[in-house]
């Protein structure tokens, strides 16, 4: 693939990508404008002594009192300003409280897409080998009961077996509290917290990119250049790797790269269920707490990311088979 090229692309799909995080921000604006109440309300309802001067003293530091369209022409203001707002539960920039969330979330959306695509590729490729027969079936029927179990449970049940009768994991969290560790013994206790909550995470689409790399390589190994592979007498592992599998691969990132915003979705339940200081957990609470400053921001991230993820697909596609072109 020539980097020169890939790197005109990518500058030329970010300059694509501009009004339509513009109609994101908008559309996103308007619709939480409809929804009733405001951080005031919360922020009375949870003091018991707020007086109708000191809302609307509250009001009026955070601009909550003003009409909409100049509500949404400050925001505008803000971004290009790159900044995304003051939260008024917080209290501080909605920029400081989304860094000190993002690494969490990324971590485990990183760690559960992985465990996703490399399980589902195994399974998908030992299904595929195995048509028809007993490990097929079997490993059909597993990916069927993943599909259909919500990470929800499949977390609750997991901290269950795992963390109260065998006591293996931590229950939550991100790291242990009180405990002071460095190195070797921090990366050890942050990964056994991982990995519940990462494993909740990629069932669903563990039981996705299985089916989908079944298929894929029962449909590439059919092709004419699978044939003229095995009939030039190369070693049938080789033609499983090099030519079916990597082209197999090719649906199986396109929908990966689709399901990387339902990702994103996914971890507002699994932190809630896990207590993991990340981005989900931050939009539940600002939604809880009508902090819509905060909600706005994150919802622009997210747009961001997958916008992001993608691109990376584009290119991911172009290295996998080179007939196809960027462009």
């Amino acid at each position: 693939m020539n980097l020169l090229k890939a790197g005109r692309v990518l500058r030329r799909t970010l300059w694509q990508a501009v009004p339509t995080v513009i109609g994101v921000v908008i559309l996103n604006f308007c619709l939480l404008q409809l929804v009733p109440g405001d951080a005031a309300d919360v922020i009375a309802a949870e003091s018991g002594s707020a007086t109708a001067e000191s809302m609307a003293q509250l009001r009026s530091h955070f601009g909550l009192d003003l009409p909409v369209l100049e509500q949404l022409g400050a925001y505008l203001d803000n971004l290009a300003h790159f900044s995304l707002g003051t939260s008024p539960r917080y209290n501080l920039p909605v920029t400081e409280l989304i860094a000190s969330r993002l690494p969490n979330t990324l971590l485990l959306m990183l760690a559960a897409l992985g465990t996703a695509l490399v399980a589902g590729v195994l399974l998908g490729s030992l299904m595929a080998s195995r048509v028809g027969r007993w490990p097929d079936r079997v490993l059909s029927v597993l990916a069927l009961l993943l599909y259909s179990t919500p990470s929800f449970w499949l977390g609750l049940m997991a901290v269950v077996l795992f963390s109260v009768h065998l006591g293996w994991l931590p229950t939550g969290g991100s790291a242990s509290i009180g405990v002071q560790m460095t190195g070797w013994d921090s990366l050890v206790d942050r990964l056994r917290h991982l990995v519940l909550p990462a494993l909740a995470m990629s069932g669903f689409y563990v039981a996705i990119f299985a089916r989908l790399t079944r298929a894929s390589m029962l449909e590439v190994s059919r092709q004419d250049f699978v044939r003229t592979a095995m009939a030039k007498g190369l070693h049938p592992l080789r033609v499983t790797l090099g030519h079916v599998l990597r082209n197999a691969l090719i649906p199986v990132t396109t929908v990966a790269g689709m399901h990387f915003g339902t990702l994103l979705g996914g971890a507002v339940v699994v932190e809630t269920v896990f207590s993991w200081p990340g981005l989900g957990r931050l939009a539940f609470e600002s939604v809880m707490a009508r902090d819509y400053t905060v909600l706005l921001g994150i919802l622009l991230l997210s747009s961001l990311l997958v916008i992001l993820a993608n691109m990376l697909v584009d290119l991911l596609h172009a290295w996998l088979d080179p007939r196809i072109q960027l462009r």
